[in-house]
């Protein structure tokens, strides 16, 4: 018996194999991914602070963020049905066009309204790349294996170069540009933009060279055009579908309403310098890359929610340890805690992907996008204005509120997806 779990255990943990054995297409998102959130990883740590040096008040950071969001959310649906319809690829290259411009924007931004249209092309065009490599990773990954999957993308691939980025923007500000405390000068941050542009760069290149013109449709080969009628057909009957797109939107809240302003929060209530800010976003991939591929392997053997109420109950520990932190240890201590967000939003998109059939994934990821980036985009102006007036803790608190008040008992009442048979694709 002993011999037969070390087998089972040894084949799960077996990373080479697994890699071997998977799709093409799919190895190539996640070399992309990768790379994309390395440097992101480089500039994230600094860039609230860097939209703020160029004059920019918390409120006006929750504007700009709501912007990007809402529309990345709008083209949700038509960019769901253009994969659907003619392929990721060509989508996929456009979501990279968009970062490349978006880094470069920042990078010669001399006043806050030159990083607000930044932001806004960064969320369109990551919205659009990450839309394609969502409808990639959900076709081409087995339900057995789907959660291993993804989260070697976020533990091993995209977690470690994640914390190698922040880094490597650590060294250049602390040795390179000769800052000590948290950078009050632009222009000491400014350079990390062109090293993300030039990533994005790499990163287009290998989507152009090796991602396949592979499509998934009907099999009439057509889909229709009617991008309200096709949202109506794919949650008609799909009662866990609809209930997913609440647990879909609290789940993308913190991308809008938290993260922006964990850094902020840190340097001007906490009083952290530029390790500390570093060390933080260290601590969170970090703890992607221990725990995110056990993770996943222990969501494919008992389930995708009893392993996804664990990662939201310690993401809401980061937030409230964030809040009362009386030093720089708690702070890095919240920031790998607030790991398990990352660990736990792709954990959740397998539920996503499980929902519905192959044939219309892009199109039901558009219709989450839709969602959760409009709703979520309210929210972010509205944390804006609570960082400002209400008080910074607030922000961190009320999300703890809707994942332990909302988010937890809606997901305790749809079915596990791991082996449930996936409902047929609506006709168009």
């Amino acid at each position: 018996m002993n011999s037969s779990f070390s087998k089972r255990t040894g084949y799960a943990f077996d990373i080479p194999k697994f890699w071997r054995e998977q799709q093409r297409d799919w190895k190539v998102t996640v070399v992309r991914t990768s790379l994309d959130r390395l440097g992101y990883q480089i500039v994230y740590p600094y860039l609230s602070i860097y939209i703020i040096c160029l004059g920019a008040m918390k409120s006006q950071l929750g504007l700009i963020t709501s912007v990007g969001m809402i529309l990345a959310g709008l083209l949700g649906p038509l960019t769901g049905h253009i994969i659907d319809r003619y392929g990721p690829k060509k989508v996929y290259l456009t979501g990279i066009v968009l970062l490349i411009a978006a880094y470069l924007t920042y990078s010669f931004a001399t006043a806050w309204p030159a990083c607000a249209a930044a932001m806004i092309i960064y969320y369109v065009g990551n919205s659009t790349g990450g839309h394609s490599c969502a409808t990639i990773c959900g076709n081409c990954l087995k339900n057995a294996n789907r959660a291993k999957g993804m989260l070697i993308c976020e533990s091993l691939a995209a977690g470690l170069l994640g914390m190698i980025g922040p880094l490597i923007s650590a060294f250049i500000l602390v040795r390179i540009m000769k800052v000590s405390g948290t950078p009050t000068d632009a222009g000491a941050i400014r350079p990390l933009f062109w090293i993300a542009a030039f990533i994005s760069l790499t990163t287009l290149t290998i989507v152009i060279t090796k991602l396949s013109n592979r499509r998934w449709c009907s099999s009439s080969g057509q889909t229709s055009f009617n991008l309200v009628r096709d949202g109506l057909n794919i949650l008609r009957g799909n009662k866990s579908a609809r209930k997913w797109l609440v647990i879909g939107t609290i789940t993308a809240l913190p991308v809008g309403m938290v993260l922006p302003y964990c850094q902020v929060y840190a340097a001007e209530v906490k009083g952290a310098d530029v390790t500390v800010l570093a060390a933080m976003v260290t601590a969170a991939a970090l703890t992607s890359v221990v725990f995110g591929y056990p993770v996943g392997v222990l969501a494919d053997r008992i389930g995708r929610k009893k392993v996804l109420y664990l990662t939201i109950s310690l993401f809401c520990l980061s937030n409230i340890l964030l809040v009362l932190a009386p030093s720089p240890f708690f702070l890095i201590l919240a920031g790998a805690l607030q790991g398990f967000y990352y660990i736990g939003s792709p954990l959740a998109g397998t539920i996503q992907r499980e929902l519905v059939a192959n044939e219309v994934m892009g199109r039901w990821i558009g219709v989450n996008r839709f969602v959760t980036n409009t709703l979520g985009a309210v929210m972010a102006l509205v944390s804006g204005v609570i960082y400002d007036q209400l008080g910074p803790p607030y922000v961190f608190l009320i999300v703890v509120g809707l994942d332990l008040l909302v988010r937890l008992p809606l997901l305790i009442s749809i079915p596990e997806t791991l082996h449930a048979p996936v409902p047929p694709a609506p006709v168009d």
